[in-house]
Parts: C-alpha cells; sequence; structure tokens
C-alpha cells in the first residue's frame, strides 16, 4: 500500500501545482495535467481527460492538475 501524507480536494477551475501520486475522481470530471512520467503524445500535457466518477490515475509524478469541471481528490507525495 502507498503512503500519501496529504491531499488536497480541487472544485475550482485553478491550476493546482505540487507533486501528486495519485487522482481519484469524487464526480465526473475533465482534467488537464502535466505529468513528469506521464505523457500524451510524447508531450507531457495530457489536455481534456474524461474522468468518471471513481477512476484514478495512480503510479505517476503529476505537478499540475487543472480541472474543467467535477471534483477530485489528488494525493501529495
Amino acid at each position: 500500500m502507498v503512503y500519501y501524507p496529504a491531499a488536497i480536494i480541487i472544485t475550482d477551475t485553478n491550476t493546482h501545482t505540487g507533486r501528486f501520486g495519485k487522482v481519484h475522481c469524487l464526480s465526473n470530471a475533465e482534467v488537464t495535467l502535466v505529468a513528469e512520467n506521464l505523457t500524451e503524445n510524447g508531450s507531457s500535457t495530457i489536455s481534456g481527460i474524461e474522468m468518471k466518477s471513481s477512476s484514478e490515475i495512480c503510479d505517476s509524478v503529476i505537478t499540475s492538475i487543472t480541472l474543467a469541471s467535477g471534483t477530485v481528490i489528488a494525493y501529495r507525495i
């Protein structure tokens, strides 16, 4: 089991930065992420990802999270 020392619930459309190891979707969301070890077509910016409630992105180092809609909880590493 991975230990996450803190988390932030994100409900707004501001950009949230830090080092996050997991993003869990609390309500359907559209998310743009910047990650150190996750790419979309070779780019570290992953845009417009639609996440369904209860879905997760994990085992990555995410450095920026911006929501267009929905609610997520981001776990810090």
